[in-house]
C-alpha cells in the first residue's frame, strides 16, 4: 500500500504521508501511545494476566464523544519504528500478555504487517485487531493470516448519527463489509480456557436517545451471521466527553430503561456476548497515555 498516496481507510484522503498528514492525522511513521497490560477489555481478551494493549495514535473517524480524543484527535505519542514495534510486542508477551491487542491499528496497517513478520514465531499468542470498524475490505485481506481476532465496532445504523457524530455518513455501509470479510477470514469464535483465540466480537456502545438505531445494528447481527458464531459486546459506559456537549440529546448517560432495552432485545434475538453494569465507569476505560512501554 503506497502512502504517497494513501488510500488505506474509506476516506481514501491520497494524502502523501511521508509529506505531511492524512485525514487520520497519521504520518508515514508508527506513533503510538501506550503499551501495557490492559486488565479492562471482555474477560475473555484480558484474561487472568491482561491483554498486550498498543494504543496507536491517530484515527481516520472524528467521534465527537471520543474517550481516548487526547490520541485519536489530539496525536498524542511517539514516532518508533516497525522494529520497535516487533520489540514491544514480545515484550508484552514475555510480561504475560495473553494476546497482543492493537487499538485504533487502521492507519498502521502495512507498518503493522512488517513488525509482525519480525517476530514471527516467537510471537506465539492471539494478535487482535481492535477497530472503529471504518475499515476497507481491501486493507484487511493485507491482515489475512496476521489476525486471529476482529474486535469491531459497529457504531452506528443510520447514515444521518454517522455523519453527525463522526464524519462519516457511510459508516454502515462501510462497517457492515468490514465485518463480513473480517468473519470470512477468522470464522466463528474459538474459546479455550476463557480466552478467545480466534473469531469476531462486535462491539457495539449504545448511545443515549438512539435506542432504536442500536436496535437495528443487533438485529442486523443476528440476521447477519449463524447463531453464536460470533460475539456482541454490549456496552454501557457512554459519558459525554470532548465535543459531545454540541450535541443536547447525547449530553448524558443513557437511561436503565434504555440499556434494559437493549439487553432484552438482544435476549430475544439469541445474540450472545458481554453486557457492562451501566454504572461502569469512563476511568476504568481510558488510561492515563504516558508513554509507558513504547
Amino acid at each position: 500500500m503506497d502512502l504517497h498516496d494513501c488510500k488505506l481507510c474509506p476516506r481514501k484522503c491520497g494524502a502523501d504521508r511521508y509529506a505531511g498528514k492524512g485525514f487520520c492525522g497519521c504520518g508515514a511513521e508508527i506513533k503510538a501511545a501506550k503499551a501495557f497490560l490492559h486488565m479492562w477489555e471482555e474477560p475473555c481478551i484480558s484474561g487472568g494476566n491482561g491483554a498486550g494493549t498498543v494504543f496507536f495514535s491517530g484515527c481516520n473517524l472524528k467521534c465527537c464523544y471520543c474517550q481516548n480524543h487526547e490520541i485519536s484527535d489530539n496525536n498524542f505519542g511517539k514516532e518508533i519504528s516497525a522494529e520497535r514495534l516487533s520489540e514491544i510486542f514480545l515484550e508484552l508477551r514475555e510480561k504475560g500478555a495473553d494476546n497482543i491487542d492493537l487499538v485504533s491499528p487502521t492507519p498502521y496497517v502495512p507498518q503493522i504487517i512488517k513488525a509482525l513478520d519480525i517476530c514471527g514465531e516467537k510471537l506465539d499468542i492471539p494478535v487482535i485487531y481492535n477497530t472503529g470498524g471504518y475499515e476497507l475490505p481491501e486493507t484487511l485481506k493485507m491482515l489475512d493470516g496476521y489476525v486471529d481476532v476482529y474486535l469491531p465496532d459497529m457504531k452506528y445504523h443510520g447514515s444521518e448519527l454517522g455523519e453527525k457524530y463522526s464524519s462519516a455518513g457511510n459508516y454502515f455501509e462501510i462497517a457492515s463489509e468490514a465485518i463480513k470479510e473480517m468473519y470470512r477470514q477468522v470464522g466463528s469464535v474459538q474459546i479455550v480456557n476463557g480466552l478467545i483465540k480466534k473469531g469476531v466480537i462486535i462491539r457495539h456502545l449504545a448511545l443515549p436517545s438512539h435506542r432504536k438505531d442500536s436496535e437495528k445494528i443487533l438485529e442486523w447481527i443476528a440476521e447477519t451471521f449463524p447463531e453464536k458464531d460470533v460475539l456482541v459486546s454490549l456496552m454501557s459506559q457512554y459519558v459525554p466527553v470532548y465535543k459531545s456537549f454540541e450535541h443536547k440529546e447525547i449530553s448524558r448517560r443513557i437511561s436503565t430503561f434504555e440499556y434494559n432495552f437493549l439487553l432484552d432485545r438482544a435476549a430475544e434475538l439469541g445474540l450472545e456476548g458481554f453486557m457492562q453494569e451501566r454504572s461502569s465507569a469512563v476511568s476504568d476505560y481510558t488510561p492515563d497515555f504516558d508513554l509507558t512501554g513504547i
